[in-house]
């Protein structure tokens, strides 16, 4: 695990490779939850994460549908909806005085989520709340972050 201040180095320095997970239900809603953290934070946004030094993306696609999610997914149940950029005035760090703005080259997957009966607990981690929203609906919110409605025309 970096120390703080090596990844402040890491974001001042280069993009950041993650995983956004464009989750949707059978009724064509996709689950959004509200950010935490930096970036983005207070808006509605799809899960996701940082794809770690050495990690295989089979392995941080399972990890992230795991802490994401709450339960574990594998790439090959997901569709690649493509490479996109999502570029951040802040970051993590913002806090912090002289803090960067931060980069990341995101592989978006679309996964589709059957639920078994009875509630599912999403992971409060990094998200105060999940909701599930219709295409619609979140394209014209505010709320929703416009990195994660650019998915949106590609689940069709």
């Amino acid at each position: 695990m970096l120390s703080d201040d090596a990844f402040r180095n890491v974001i001042d320095s280069t993009p950041l490779v993650s995983i956004d997970l464009v989750v949707s239900n059978d009724c064509g809603e996709i689950l959004l939850g509200e950010r935490l953290n930096r970036p983005a934070q207070g808006t509605w946004f799809v899960p996701g994460g940082r794809v770690r030094k050495n990690e295989r993306l089979d392995a941080a696609f399972e990890r992230l549908t795991t802490d994401e999610l709450g339960r574990p997914s594998n790439r090959e149940q997901a569709r690649l909806l493509g490479v996109f950029e999502h570029f951040y005035d802040d970051s993590v760090f913002s806090d912090a005085p002289g803090s960067a703005s931060t980069h990341y080259v995101v592989l978006a997957y679309a996964l589709p989520w059957a639920m078994p009966d009875g509630a599912h607990a999403w992971p409060q981690e990094q998200h105060a709340r999940f909701r599930w929203w219709a295409l619609q609906a979140a394209a014209l919110s505010d709320a929703v972050h416009s990195n994660s409605k650019a998915y949106l025309s590609f689940l069709n």
